[in-house]
C-alpha cells in the first residue's frame, strides 16, 4: 500500500487529506488498530525519529510522550525507584521492564501536557508497556513490533478504536526532504545530525566537569530538542526530560516555561504532595490536576470555596512558598540543552533555580561572554556545541 486516506486534515474543515509514497513506493508502516488521523502521524513520524535516537544514543530502550508535534515528555528505560514509582502512578504494578520504565518516566514528566499523548517506542511493545499504555489516556503508539499479547492489550482500548502502528524499523526516507505551504514547495537536506557525547567536548566556562551521567541527559535534551517546535529548551535529569519548552519566540519565555514543568516534576516527591489522601475512585487525570492546584497559588481559592472536600479524604496543610522554595534547593545536577544560543545572561539566572548545573548549547551570541560569566557564578559547566537544532 503507498497511500492512506485521512478523515481529514488539521482540522475538519481541511478536506482531502492523504499521506501516501511517490513512485510506488510502499508506505514504511502499518496500521494494526484504529485510523491515525494527520496530527497522529506527525507526532507518530517525529517521535519514533526521537526514540530511535535516543536508543542508538544510550543503548537502551527509549519512549516518548508527543502532543501537537512537540514531546510532552522523551526518557530511557532506567529503573523507577519508590518515589518515581509512586509520582507516576505505576506503584501498583511491581517491576515494569525497561521499554515500560521509559515510558512510564516520558508519560509522568508533565502529566497534563501528556493527557491524550500519542506514544512512540523504540523497541518492540511487550506486555508490561501495553498495559501501562491501556490505563492511561492516549491516542495512539507506533513501534517496531509489538507481542502478541501487547496488541491484543492494545487493540482493546478504546472500543477497538485506539490507533496502533507498526513502523518498518529498517526504512531511510531520501535524502531531502520537501514540504508545501501556500502553494509554494519547500526544500532542504534532512536532519541527519548524529548527537554524541562527542559534541559536548568544548567546555567553555571555568568549571569544566560534565560527569557521563549529565553527558547522557543533555545528549537527551539535545536529541528532544531535534524534535520539538522551536524555540525550545529542554531540562533533562536521571536520563529523561524533566521540562520541555516548546514554541516559544523569547528563550527566556521558553526557559522559563521549561523550568516551571521541571519545577513541578520535583514538587510532585515532596512529601506534602507524597502524602495527599484523595478520594476513592478519583480518575487518574482528576488527580493529576488536584496535585497541579495544590503546588500552585490556586490551592488557597479552592481552600476558599471549600472544593477540596469532593478530591481529598483530609483537607491536605497549604503547602507554603517557603516550604516549596526549600524543597526545589535541594534539585541539584539538571542538565539543560537549548536549541540555539542563549542571548542573555537572564536564562542561566533561570535555570539555577531549578538546580541546573550542566548546559549545552550552541554559542554564537553576541554575549556569550555575559552568559559564560553567569555560569562561572553559580559554578556552572556549560559546553558549545556549534550546532543549532531549529525544528518547524
Amino acid at each position: 500500500m503507498n497511500e492512506l486516506e485521512l478523515k481529514y486534515g488539521c482540522n475538519p474543515n481541511q478536506k482531502p487529506a492523504r499521506v501516501f509514497m511517490k513512485d510506488e513506493q510502499e508506505l514504511p508502516f502499518k496500521v494494526l488498530s484504529g485510523r491515525p488521523g494527520y496530527i497522529n502521524l506527525l507526532d507518530a513520524f517525529n517521535g519514533w525519529q526521537l526514540v530511535r535516537e535516543l536508543k542508538k544514543a544510550t543503548g537502551l530502550p527509549a519512549a516518548t510522550s508527543f502532543k501537537h508535534v512537540s514531546p510532552a515528555g522523551a526518557a530511557v528505560g532506567l529503573p523507577l525507584d519508590e518515589t518515581m514509582a509512586k509520582i507516576y502512578w505505576v506503584d501498583d504494578m511491581g517491576e515494569l521492564s525497561p521499554l515500560a520504565s521509559a515510558y512510564a518516566r516520558a508519560r509522568g514528566a508533565d502529566r497534563m501536557s501528556s493527557f491524550g499523548d500519542f506514544i512512540s517506542l523504540s523497541d518492540v511493545c511487550d506486555v508490561d508497556t501495553a498495559k501501562l499504555i491501556k490505563r492511561e489516556v492516549s491516542d495512539g503508539v507506533i513501534a517496531p513490533g509489538y507481542e502478541p499479547e501487547a496488541l491484543e492489550i492494545l487493540k482493546q482500548k478504546k472500543n477497538g478504536n485506539y490507533c496502533v502502528i507498526e513502523i518498518d524499523p529498517n526504512y531511510e526516507p531520501e535524502a531531502v526532504e520537501r514540504k508545501q505551504v501556500f502553494g509554494v514547495v519547500f526544500e532542504q537536506g534532512r536532519n541527519n545530525l548524529d548527537i554524541n557525547k562527542e559534541m559536548l567536548s568544548n567546555v567553555v566556562t571555568e568549571n569544566k566537569e560534565i560527569p557521563d551521567l549529565a553527558k547522557i541527559d543533555l545528549v537527551i535534551s539535545l536529541i528532544t530538542l531535534k524534535y520539538t517546535q522551536s524555540n525550545s529548551v529542554c531540562y533533562a535529569k536521571g536520563g529523561q526530560a524533566i521540562g520541555i519548552g516548546a514554541g516559544q519566540q523569547s528563550r527566556v519565555h521558553c526557559t522559563r516555561l521549561a523550568g516551571q514543568k521541571a519545577d513541578n516534576w520535583f514538587l510532585r516527591q515532596a512529601p506534602q504532595v507524597l502524602n495527599l489522601q484523595f478520594v476513592d475512585g478519583i480518575k487518574r487525570a482528576d488527580r493529576d490536576n488536584a496535585i497541579d492546584v495544590y503546588i500552585g497559588e490556586e490551592y488557597m481559592d479552592v481552600l476558599a470555596d471549600g472544593v477540596w472536600e469532593k478530591t481529598f479524604k483530609v483537607k491536605p496543610p497549604v503547602f507554603t512558598k517557603e516550604e516549596k522554595r526549600a524543597w526545589l534547593d535541594q534539585m541539584t545536577e539538571v542538565a539543560l540543552g537549548s536549541d540555539a544560543f542563549f542571548p542573555f545572561g537572564d536564562n542561566i539566572e533561570r535555570a539555577y533555580k531549578s538546580g541546573v548545573k550542566y548546559i549545552a548549547q550552541p554559542g554564537g551570541s553576541v554575549r556569550d561572554d555575559n552568559v559564560i560569566e553567569t555560569c562561572n557564578k553559580y559554578n556552572m559547566a556549560m559546553a558549545f556545541t556549534g550546532i543549532r537544532l531549529f525544528h518547524h
